[in-house]
């Protein structure tokens, strides 16, 4: 299946992306068929800062049409933040959306968490991945303002100091000291600060759910209408 990704939300996220992407693919001695536009990330904070849900769907629109003129059977936001108009964006979508948000439930549940803490967007934050968590329970850091301005900057830069790193891990400290079994890097770019490193507690990354997902259509293992919403393809 011909994988299309909205990326540039930011750098560093549509990066990642594709460096996991490809290594599972490799690893599974699989071609990828993969078409990958830009928008733009500033444009996109603004639109998310602002509410501005049906904008920012129809800049998606667009783009998931150069998708499918480009062969792609489907389309995914590099971006959890980036989902904050999901549903805007199904409306008008020509090609089924593959979610990065509707997995993320079933996943905290077979690994037994009954509750997680989520670092990302404020809208991500403040809305509990967008009110989607229906089994388990979410805790957000006090200061969900904080946070939220630290990762966009992050974001936008497409690079993490290491001020920002130790801001981070240690918000994700006491996401557990408040109840957290595990901290949910609810935004891609969180990566730049991560990077894979023993934080003295659990970490999942929400980008490798949507990873698993991508592969698993890509080489035939599922089908759209076991994770698709919407489109015309």
């Amino acid at each position: 299946m011909h994988i299309g990704l909205i990326g540039g939300i930011g750098p560093a996220a549509t990066v990642v992306y594709y460096q996991r992407l490809t290594d599972a693919m490799r690893a599974l001695n699989a071609p990828l068929d993969l078409t990958i536009v830009n928008t733009e990330a500033s444009t996109l904070l603004e639109n998310n800062l602002a509410g501005n849900r049906a904008a920012q769907a129809e800049i998606y629109a667009v783009l998931i049409e150069r998708l499918k003129a480009a062969g792609a059977d489907c389309a995914a936001i590099t971006s959890l933040g980036g989902h904050f108009c999901f549903g805007e964006t199904v409306a008008l979508s020509a090609l089924p959306l593959i979610s990065a948000v509707n997995p993320l439930d079933a996943f905290f549940v077979a690994q037994g968490f009954e509750t997680v803490g989520l670092l990302g967007t404020g809208v991500v934050m403040r809305t509990q991945l967008y009110g989607q968590l229906e089994q388990t329970k979410a805790v957000a850091p006090q200061d969900i303002d904080g946070v939220g301005t630290a990762y966009t900057d992050m974001a936008l830069a497409g690079r993490c100091t290491d001020a920002q790193r130790a801001f981070f891990i240690e918000e994700g400290r006491k996401l557990v000291d408040a109840g957290a079994q595990a901290v949910v890097l609810a935004g891609t770019d969180l990566n730049l600060a991560f990077d894979g490193r023993d934080v003295g507690y659990e970490v999942i990354d929400a980008l490798d759910i949507h990873v698993d997902v991508l592969v698993a259509l890509a080489t035939g293992r599922a089908t759209l209408s076991d994770h698709s919403v919407g489109g015309s393809a």
